[in-house]
């Protein structure tokens, strides 16, 4: 595999940017014209002595805004650990420099909007979760890497990766057609990566997890929902536990994705807004587009729905249920669990109803095993693809118990565990590993919906508590405020990163500037001044009661009637996406 360097110097002129290896491995620097925007290879005598130098840890890669192109660097990182003896890293802080030296080429409004694209940029840099690794394909599982011919293994990082999980290809897309600057790029893949060293029994092992957050129909909850044309699930996460005992290594993946047909949720200042499926489309040509991609990297696929069997989801749940009696692939099973019902008052224990109904199949499907020779012992079958209805906090717990279900087996045939033994008797590392599941829940939820997750405290302890239930009563109140205030402008950084809404320099306009209809001031007005009334007309009575109270009743009914009108018109005052109309990708 050709190796990307580790960690570089940016050295900066007013004509080009210098990108030079630091760490001895490589006499190429590569330049980029900062005028025609160029990219080659020189050697490091070239470098001007009067540039200015800075140390960076990586190239993101660029992109086009208003001002013109912007090269990304990442300028700080840490170590998360070794897997398999490379070192992962977690990009930290980043650096986003234009090429051109003045913005004085822009009228106000492109400076603006050139601002506004910056912040956006950088909204998505900062949200947690970005990995990489410069001798390691982080991107693939290890039975994919596994099953892979020597012309793969000879490409490099770049060529080789999963592109469902490379959240810079756009970034990088000017990088891509020229094999001989890879060396100085990496893929970085959005999600959650621990690496923990555990010991039980006196024996020390390496213990990971790696969620890969695919960036084909990305966005955030309420408006990214279903599948896309070419089937790609929104909010689809691949999990991998890993655990590396000396050679051996032994790895079970599960997936998670919203219900793959065409089907949205708009926010609509309502605190749960009602599922709307699709009437105008074909559903099961997306469904079986989604599915035959999963079985063919997967293969078997066994469905589990934890989504409520009534109220607003329980249309959701019989399409699913009916479109796979459809599509009659015996590579797909569907099981179907009502969460909510099954474990309402606190009957968590109930859970255990789901995991003997599947434990069959997941003895079947096995898990992946290579011993200390490099030889294959066991290959993963087929893989556990769950969802709720944000495929977050339901999931999240079904995976961390079908999770542990593996390990009990892996560290079992791998020596850890005695006949009779179990996990949960081994305290300090069921806490590691409760801990590990609910980080990897928080930061699927945060990266998804904006909060952590809901839940976690049974991830953690095993049990739900009061104090769980209350801090789940203030992150589904703080998801409320941004779903419908601060989402729009989330899913618009989103899609500019991901290159889903391209710049283009010689558009003077952008989706931008969206004028808002006369509702969107008008009613918010009046409300507020109805209600102040009201409160002001309570306080400061009247000559007579009959008086006071008729001022109450006026104002405190315009202040409800507009109130009223709000939540009619409720789409119309969220924080909806403008660069790109979702509508239309339904």
């Amino acid at each position: 595999m050709a190796i990307t360097c580790g960690s570089f110097r940016l050295h900066t002129t007013a004509e080009r940017f210098y990108i030079e290896p630091s760490d001895g491995g490589s006499v190429d620097v590569l330049v980029i014209d900062r005028v025609s925007t160029d990219m080659s290879l020189t050697v490091r005598s070239d470098v001007p002595l009067s540039a200015e130098t800075m140390p960076i840890c990586g190239v993101m890669g660029t992109i086009r805004l208003p001002a013109g192109l912007y090269l990304i660097v990442i300028t700080k990182k840490t170590k998360v650990g070794d897997l398999l003896g490379h070192a992962v890293w977690k990009a930290l802080n980043f650096d986003i420099i234009s090429y051109k030296k003045t913005v004085l080429h822009l009228n106000d409004d492109q400076m603006q909007d050139n601002k506004t694209f910056l912040s956006m940029i950088n909204s998505v840099l900062h949200t947690d979760g970005l990995y990489f690794a410069t001798d390691y394909d982080l991107t693939h599982s290890l039975q994919r890497l596994a099953n892979t011919s020597p012309d793969f293994q000879d490409m490099s990082l770049l060529e080789r990766a999963d592109q469902r999980f490379v959240w810079n290809g756009h970034l990088l897309r000017e990088f891509m057609t020229q094999p001989e600057l890879h060396k100085f790029v990496y893929p970085v893949i959005h999600g959650f990566i621990t690496i923990t060293s555990s010991s039980i029994n006196g024996k020390v092992f390496e213990w990971i997890i790696i969620s890969r957050r695919s960036c084909f129909r990305a966005g955030v909850r309420y408006y990214v929902r279903g599948i896309d044309s070419e089937g790609h699930a929104a909010n689809f996460v691949e999990t991998e536990q890993i655990v590396q005992y000396n050679s051996y290594k032994a790895s079970f993946v599960q997936t998670r994705g919203s219900i793959p047909f065409f089907w949205s949720q708009r926010p609509n200042l309502k605190y749960k807004p009602k599922p709307q499926i699709s009437k105008v489309v074909n559903h099961l040509d997306g469904f079986q587009r989604h599915f035959d991609s999963q079985v063919i990297l997967y293969g078997k696929q066994v469905i589990l729905n934890l989504i409520n069997q009534k109220g607003s989801e329980k249309p959701l749940e019989l399409a699913f249920d009916k479109m796979v009696t459809s599509l009659g692939n015996g590579m797909i099973k569907y099981v179907a669990f009502d969460f909510h019902k099954e474990c309402s008052r606190m009957r968590w224990h109930r859970l255990q109803i789901l995991l003997d109904t599947v434990s069959e199949i997941q003895d079947e499907f096995g898990y992946f095993l290579v011993d200390a020779e490099g030889k294959v012992l066991l290959n993963q079958e087929g893989t556990f693809r769950s969802n709720c209805m944000d495929c977050l906090d339901r999931t999240n717990v079904v995976q961390s118990l079908l999770a542990q279900r593996a390990l009990q087996s892996q560290l079992q045939k791998m020596g850890f565990l005695q006949v009779g033994q179990k996990i949960e008797d081994q305290t300090d590392f069921e806490k590691i590993y409760k801990n590990a599941w609910a980080d990897n829940a928080d930061a699927c939820a945060k990266q998804y919906a904006g909060t952590g997750a809901l839940k976690t405290d049974f991830t953690r302890t095993g049990k739900r508590t009061v104090w769980g239930a209350v801090m789940d009563g203030w992150n589904s109140a703080i998801r409320y405020y941004k779903n419908n205030f601060s989402d729009g402008y989330r899913q618009d950084s989103i899609d500019l990163f991901l290159g889903n809404y391209a710049v283009d320099e010689a558009d003077w306009t952008t989706p931008l500037h969206d004028p808002k209809d006369w509702k969107f001031l008008t009613l918010p007005i009046v409300m507020v001044v109805a209600f102040s009334m009201c409160i002001i007309c309570l306080l400061m009575a009247g000559d007579t009661w009959t008086e006071t109270l008729a001022y109450v009743l006026f104002w405190g009914t315009a202040s409800i009637l507009t109130g009223g009108l709000i939540l009619f018109n409720g789409r119309d005052f969220v924080d909806a996406p403008k660069l790109v109309q979702k509508e239309k990708l339904d």
